[in-house]
């Protein structure tokens, strides 16, 4: 391993030989009219001729994220500004990772092979994937993928329940408080939620980038929105609202909802829209 470069061999404590002595990474781009962009490997490659994913080793200092956004811009084209990353999957074999980004795009992303490592780039319907000759570990996990393909979590914030949780002044200067959770909130939707604190159910190896909805009332309204974090004004009833949103986010019912509050009437109102609810001591614990 070179000081630039973490691009090599590691051999697993599985007994194969991985790519990527810190791991590595792919991108799963979903388009709902087209599939799956799949990228069929060269023939001279580790595993060279089988179908995957755009994707290789992290280098030293990468986020997955952006790992798996330089290797799909790398081998096919794919600009960053053409998806939204939404979960990401770990293949965890102890002493070396594989995470699968996923991310979903529309139909004007026109993919090409852009570099040697890839014989050929196909979109591909969810139902054919299984018929194609896999990489081994990509075939492993596929079934897992396929169940989340497509779907984001919306994380639905009810501002004045999770500032009133924490005794820190906020009442003093409601519209500034707002602001600075919403902030606090955008750097959420960068690291994302371990599927454990978001209650999803998909299972320990899932993290979401939530796009998070924050509902602001009274001497918070007026709350601008900044990238990562939607905000939205209650010219009344905040509650009311919060079911609003929910309900408008319910309508892709692909997505996973989850609405922020304490408020036990309001939970209910949401979980019988088929939301989950988190509460506002563990959404700040994971803002902390």
């Amino acid at each position: 391993m070179t000081p630039k470069t973490a691009s090599r061999f590691v051999r697993c404590s599985c007994g194969r030989l991985h790519w990527g002595a810190l791991g590595a990474a792919g991108l799963l781009l979903c388009d709902p009219a087209r599939g799956v962009l799949l990228q069929r490997r060269a023939w001279w490659v580790h595993n060279g001729s089988t179908w995957a994913l755009p994707g290789g080793a992290l280098e030293i200092g990468e986020t997955v994220r952006e790992a798996a956004a330089r290797e799909a811009r790398e081998e096919a084209d794919v600009p960053s500004s053409a998806f939204r990353a939404t979960s990401a999957f770990v293949l965890d074999h102890g002493a070396w990772q594989y995470t699968t980004v996923l991310g979903v795009t529309g139909s004007d992303l026109e993919a090409r092979v852009a570099n040697e490592e890839s014989a050929e780039l196909r979109w591909t319907p969810p139902g054919e994937v299984q018929d194609l000759e896999l990489h081994r570990d990509f075939a492993e996990v596929w079934p897992a993928l396929r169940a989340q393909l497509g779907r984001e979590l919306v994380l639905v914030v009810d501002a004045a329940n999770v500032m009133g949780s924490r005794p820190d002044g906020w009442w003093r200067d409601r519209r500034g408080a707002a602001e600075r959770l919403r902030d606090q909130l955008a750097g959420l939707a960068v690291e994302g939620l371990d599927d454990a604190v978001t209650g999803i159910g998909a299972g320990s190896q899932w993290r979401w980038w939530p796009r998070v909805v924050l509902v602001v009332e009274g001497k918070a309204r007026g709350v601008s929105t900044i990238p990562g974090v939607e905000v939205v004004s209650a010219e009344t009833d905040g509650d009311a609202k919060i079911v609003e949103v929910t309900a408008g986010a319910r309508t892709r019912t692909t997505d996973h909802v989850v609405v922020a509050t304490a408020d036990c009437e309001l939970r209910g109102r949401v979980s019988a829209l088929g939301a989950g609810v988190l509460g506002p001591g563990a959404l700040l614990r994971e803002l902390s």
